[in-house]
């Protein structure tokens, strides 16, 4: 497996799934993007050994656009605006090792936070336990609770245009909290008792003065998109994005996924079976006409 140099840009060559998401590959993607490269990742579709996944050299116009805003200095369509993404899960100790955590792992987040970059805005990602690769020109704040993805959020929120918040936030967390590993001999059974978290989205989007907010609601099963609806409404969102985490091979630690945007206004699009950082784009598309003119 190789890589073909272009100026600042890296284009993955074809190859087929288990190449790219082989652990060398994926260790030398993450050095490049940390010493500032940008990377063209594969295409999806039909691969040259008959199997169906990612892998497909990226398409010309996709190469041309990356390698034309590298070597130009094209400043992009969203120049001047500032995004502010939160990705990944919280995780809330119940003792110094142990934890109530969800199965978010941030690739949705870090997909709308390069897409965004990739457009020319100023991105911030708020990173709850996230293990994926970084980009140089996004500033990512590290939190692992609850409490410190409020705190880092409502502090980048007040300069904020746009806030997509992706992150599975913990809806409650151990009332109480050892400062040391329990001791597993010393109890026959683990009795936790839950409080509710702050409820971030709620709570930013009621405060927000002319910020758009998107958030996302991963719902299990047929009357999902109703609740999300009822979300985004109870929530005052500009848009809600909803999948159905119920389904096989999509969502939670997949890099694809099925969405509906619901709004802006009334519109909803359904966006089918697809790689996250297409459907990055689609969410982008759907929230630009609410973005103030710079």
């Amino acid at each position: 497996c190789y890589l073909a140099f272009t100026g600042p840009v890296v284009v993955a060559p074809a190859m087929n799934t288990r190449m790219w998401e082989h652990p060398a590959t994926r260790a030398n993607i993450a050095a490049l993007v940390a010493r500032g490269v940008h990377v063209v990742p594969p295409g999806e579709g039909l691969l040259a050994d008959g199997d169906v996944g990612t892998g497909r050299l990226a398409e010309t116009e996709d190469i041309m656009a990356a390698i034309t805003a590298r070597l130009t200095g094209q400043a992009g369509p969203w120049a001047g605006r500032r995004v502010l993404v939160t990705a990944g899960g919280t995780r809330e100790p119940i003792d110094a090792v142990r934890y109530v955590g969800n199965r978010s792992s941030g690739r949705m987040g870090m997909a709308v936070a390069e897409a965004a970059r990739d457009r020319g805005a100023e991105v911030t990602v708020i990173a709850a336990n996230v293990d994926r690769p970084r980009r140089a020109d996004i500033a990512y704040r590290d939190v692992a609770t609850a409490a410190e993805l409020l705190a880092e959020t409502t502090d980048a929120f007040a300069t904020t245009d746009l806030l997509v918040m992706t992150a599975a936030v913990a809806d409650y967390r151990p009332a109480t909290v050892l400062d040391r590993k329990l001791d597993k001999s010393a109890v026959d059974r683990l009795d936790l008792t839950l409080e509710p978290t702050i409820d971030i989205l709620a709570t930013l989007a009621t405060h927000r003065r002319h910020q758009v907010v998107v958030g996302f609601a991963a719902e299990h099963g047929g009357e999902g998109l109703d609740r999300a609806r009822q979300k985004r409404a109870r929530k005052h969102l500009d848009v809600i994005v909803y999948n159905d985490v119920a389904v096989a091979g999509i969502g939670f630690e997949s890099d694809e996924n099925a969405l509906t945007i619901i709004g802006p206004g009334e519109s909803e699009l359904t966006v089918p079976r697809s790689s996250k950082a297409r459907c990055a784009e689609h969410i982008l598309d759907a929230v630009a006409p609410l973005l103030p003119v710079v």
